[in-house]
């Protein structure tokens, strides 16, 4: 079954704006400028600024789905019902989740490398099985329990690999191992995410693009009021800004005035994450939940490429070696070698139209997949 040219168009559209999403925030944090009244220069370490940013670029969704609801007004045949029973607040406890593993995941990505960033986000799949055992009484297959433990094998090769690896100016073994960590920890609340998602929203048949742009407004909201009472928290080793705050948007924007180039950096970021939860939403409907996860896997390979090349990180083997590894457990843990044994043993032959229903089912990803 040959894919037609806007499906081709849809999987390039989510691999580059997944990728630019991850080096857009990496690239942004690698700037250095004075900060507000003449302040030294130092980074731009404004973490939770920019989680309000990529809050931004989901609320956009919101909009894409009442343009969407315009045209289709008069139409015989719409696919968004503007009667859909509805009620927003179904979605604040996902968005809160989602704020908080999201605020962590940026934090993380000051200290350690875009390639390690994207790999160690692989640990959702551990958190996701097993909660949805504990919480939704799923059973897993033994493919999927073999999967988690690849899965976690291939985290601890990543790890070792940061480990290993030669420390820049930038991240030291301290900052790097904390970065990791934080990591792994923002995707336990990113399943529990998933698992909110799976029991009170989807059941629902909210429209996807409103869902991505609700969960997008509860976060932008909440998360720019939290920028208050940052800018006088005092966070120590874990600051990044002249007052040793958790967060000074005020030195952001005074960096941003600086140095234009972060402004550019942002709208990437703001406006990849908003394409990219369209054009994965578009991918699970025109060709499957597995294409996703192809496709995001094949995002953390242009990611480690275009940072080896920019001189974002050094080499090491073992990052193929760990990558390959969290790819295995990605793949058994979906599915994914089954259409694989299949085309071996009897020839490539379509994928079940109930595939393209399983957004969640087997390989639940977040209705508003970020980063």
């Amino acid at each position: 079954m040959a894919w037609t040219k806007y499906q081709l168009f849809l999987a390039g559209l989510m691999l580059v704006t997944g990728s630019i999403n991850t080096l857009s925030a990496k690239w942004a944090d690698n700037f250095i400028a004075e900060g507000c009244g003449g302040t030294a220069e130092h980074s731009f370490q404004h973490p939770f600024l920019q989680a309000v940013g990529m809050f931004l670029g989901e609320f956009s969704c919101l909009a894409a789905f009442y343009l969407l609801q315009c045209r289709a007004t008069g139409q015989s045949v719409s696919s968004v019902d503007p009667q859909q029973p509805f009620n927003p607040l179904l979605f604040l406890p996902p968005a809160l989740c989602d704020m908080t593993g999201t605020s962590l995941m940026y934090v993380a990505l000051n200290m350690t490398s875009a390639s390690s960033f994207q790999m160690l986000r692989g640990a959702v799949i551990i958190f996701t099985g097993l909660f949805s055992v504990a919480f939704l009484g799923r059973r897993l297959v033994p493919s999927q329990w073999l999967g988690i433990l690849a899965t976690i094998a291939g985290l601890v090769v990543v790890g070792l690999a940061d480990l290993l690896s030669k420390q820049d100016n930038q991240h030291k073994l301290s900052e790097v191992i904390t970065g990791d960590l934080l990591i792994i920890m923002a995707q336990v609340i990113v399943a529990i995410q998933m698992v909110l998602e799976e029991k009170f929203v989807y059941k629902h048949n909210v429209h996807p693009l409103r869902a991505v742009g609700t969960e997008g407004l509860f976060g932008f909201v909440i998360l720019s009021l939290l920028l208050v009472p940052m800018y006088y928290i005092p966070a120590g080793s874990f600051s990044g800004n002249p007052k040793g705050t958790l967060e000074d948007a005020l030195d952001a924007f005074c960096q941003l005035g600086k140095q234009p180039l972060i402004a550019l950096a942002l709208l990437g970021n703001i406006s990849s994450i908003a394409f990219f939860n369209f054009a994965g939403i578009s991918v699970t409907k025109e060709l499957s939940a597995t294409t996703r996860m192809v496709l995001d896997s094949l995002r953390t390979v242009v990611i480690w490429a275009l940072s080896l090349a920019l001189g974002w990180e050094t080499f090491h083997p073992l990052q193929i070696l760990g990558f390959l590894i969290l790819l295995t457990g990605t793949a058994l843990y979906n599915g994914l070698h089954h259409p694989l044994l299949s085309c071996l043993s009897r020839g490539w032959r379509p994928a079940p139209e109930a595939e393209r229903e399983r957004l969640l089912d087997g390989n639940r990803t977040p209705i508003n997949e970020t980063n």
